[in-house]
């Protein structure tokens, strides 16, 4: 989305003009800085996030304020009223003594309560928030986050590459956002009076050029510690979490990329997903979804170790990444509660079917003569299923450890959609994030979904409509909802048996040409089994979501032909040193 300010703009020869929305960056043609222009829908999401998110932090510190001003008022007031009766009392034991005017010359009648009054006429300041972009690249994120959000104070954009930070320099110069230029008139008026002069102004785009790692450890203390840390490396985010939980503050929010779906969504490179992640993926139809409960894991497991847990805000599946917004807060007792949040699955090979194992529970019971309720922490028991599917009898492999919770919080969700509708000329994407936030705010808290088409297949049946399937669960008594993951899924409270049967009853109305089917094939293992219950499949009322009334464009459509992650930026770092080695 570009703005008409792009005209004024001079581009340098052997540089090229990117707008997006109403930041512009220069980019060369030797690649020293990576940038993916199909991001956009990234960075749109993330800057409407993290402008909600300050406005929500906003409100909580201004509601701790004004409770804060409330008990300072009452204490006030408590010690006026003391001051007044002492004065009162004193007045009492003078009065035998002749006095200039009837009670004119008492300090602390008025007085005191003038000092009241005005101190208590206090105004609240907006909390301004620190970001920290730890592999920025070419700024382009680091400005539209400074240009846009209006409670940022300052941004710290880093890179360790050279040519990247000078490209960053150009663009943060490019969009006035770095240190004024200094006037000559004012330097040469300040050395009179140098012990009054204020520290220098930084601009609100601070370039570092250094490890992201080393930057992050050192604002570990809770003085130097920011309020929001953006980590969109290329590829894997694993190295920089521990750093990321460390140094962002109390209630402060994470916004994590990873685009290594080829580790984190399928098991071609399990061994590699457990080394970066602590957890082995999931080769099914709802692989994207186990990817971002691997994430998630990392994430939790990452902060108890610092009495630290998680609250996820926002976790999307988007084209070749993951995206998740998390909040991190620090209590010891729900550190403790993690364990109830991870779970292992055990996922059949043949009909995908999952069963779930929990690593702990908890056990929450209260006392008889007071009412408070004790939390306890136990053990699970398992395993939750034999040595093979209890659907088709095929063999279960193992994945996991992963986060069972919920994905998403529906509150922020929702002010997400409403920010967004007031401000949809703000955004170039807000088409499509409208679409993709209405689907993850009715999305159900239950792991993993399924496609119809993809049932069908192991049943060798034709698809019933997605509308169909929906309501024979929902006549069943199950919940139902769609999947932002992927095209055509449902995501449901039922259990993969009850499914089964759904298209169990399904092939009774449309039979399948059992001559056609293998002996030893995983439809004749389905079809062995008779459903529990006969499904109805009448059309239920609440089959159709909001989503669905709405025509939202979900899933990205192809933006350019060979679009996708990108190429990586030539920093020149191997050319140094193949340099230096001759």
């Amino acid at each position: 989305m570009s703005d008409g300010g792009s005209s004024s703009i001079t581009v340098p020869e052997g540089f090229a003009l990117h707008t997006e929305n109403t930041s512009h960056i220069l980019i060369s043609s030797k690649e020293e800085a990576f940038l993916n222009p199909v991001q956009e829908f990234n960075r749109d999401l993330s800057v409407a996030c993290i402008r909600v998110w300050s406005e929500e932090l906003n409100r909580e510190k201004e509601a701790k304020w004004k409770q804060s001003q409330e008990r300072r008022a009452k204490r006030e007031a408590l010690a006026g009223g003391e001051a007044k009766m002492g004065q009162q009392k004193k007045a009492k034991t003078e009065s035998t003594e002749p006095s200039n005017g009837p009670e004119d010359g008492l300090p602390g009648d008025v007085p005191a309560s003038e000092a009241i009054s005005e101190g208590s006429k206090r105004e609240y300041r907006p909390h301004k928030f620190v970001l920290l972009e730890a592999l920025s690249a070419t700024g382009l994120r680091s400005i539209r986050y400074a240009k846009e959000i209006p409670l940022v104070r300052f941004v710290i954009a880093n890179d360790l590459s050279a040519s990247a930070t000078a490209a960053m320099k150009r663009n943060v110069e490019l969009n006035g956002l770095g240190p004024p230029s200094p006037d000559p008139a004012d330097s040469a008026s300040s050395s009179v009076v140098l012990e009054h002069q204020s520290l220098p102004d930084r601009g609100k785009v601070r370039i570092n050029e250094g490890d992201a790692c080393a930057l992050m450890y050192s604002h570990r203390t809770e003085k130097t510690r920011v309020d929001v840390v953006d980590l969109d490396p290329y590829g894997t985010a694993a190295p920089f979490i521990d750093g990321a939980v460390q140094c962002v503050n109390d209630g402060g929010l994470l916004c994590v990329t990873c685009t290594d779906l080829s580790v984190l969504a399928t098991t071609n490179y399990h061994e590699k997903c457990f080394s970066n992640y602590g957890g082995i993926p999931v080769k099914a139809e709802y692989c994207h979804e186990a990817a971002l409960r691997l994430v998630l894991n990392t994430l939790s497991t990452s902060a108890g170790r610092y009495g630290r847990y998680i609250e996820p805000l926002l976790c999307l599946s988007i084209d070749f990444y993951v995206r998740l917004f998390v909040r991190v807060h620090s209590a010891p007792i729900e550190v403790k509660k993690t364990a109830s949040k991870t779970a292992m699955y055990y996922v059949c090979q043949g009909c995908q079917s999952f069963y779930e194992q929990p690593l702990g529970r908890l056990v929450e019971k209260a006392h008889e003569r007071t009412g408070n309720v004790n939390t306890l922490f136990k053990t699970q028991a398992g395993p939750p299923v034999p040595q093979k599917c209890t659907e088709c009898g095929s063999a279960l492999h193992v994945a996991g450890p992963m986060w069972s919770g919920p994905l998403h919080n529906n509150g922020f969700v929702s002010k997400v959609l409403e920010h967004l509708e007031s401000n949809q000329d703000k955004y170039g994407t807000a088409v499509r994030m409208k679409g993709m936030l209405t689907v993850a705010n009715e999305e159900l808290h239950v792991p993993f979904y399924f496609t119809p088409s993809r049932i069908a297949g192991f049943f060798h049946s034709i698809c019933p409509p997605l509308d169909d399937v929906a309501s024979a669960l929902l006549n069943a008594g199950h919940i139902v909802s769609r999947s932002h993951a992927l095209p055509g899924s449902l995501k449901t409270s039922a259990t993969r048996e009850d499914v089964h049967d759904v298209f169990r009853s399904w092939v009774k109305k449309h039979p399948v040409r059992m001559d056609k089917v293998s002996g030893t094939s995983l439809a004749r293992q389905l079809l062995a089994k008779e459903a529990r219950t006969e499904a109805n499949f009448t059309r239920h009322p609440r089959s159709v979501t909001q989503a669905s009334k709405v025509k939202l464009v979900r899933y990205q459509q192809n933006p350019a032909p060979n679009w996708g992650p990108g190429t990586k930026a030539d920093t020149g770092t191997k050319r140094k040193r193949e340099e230096e080695n001759e």
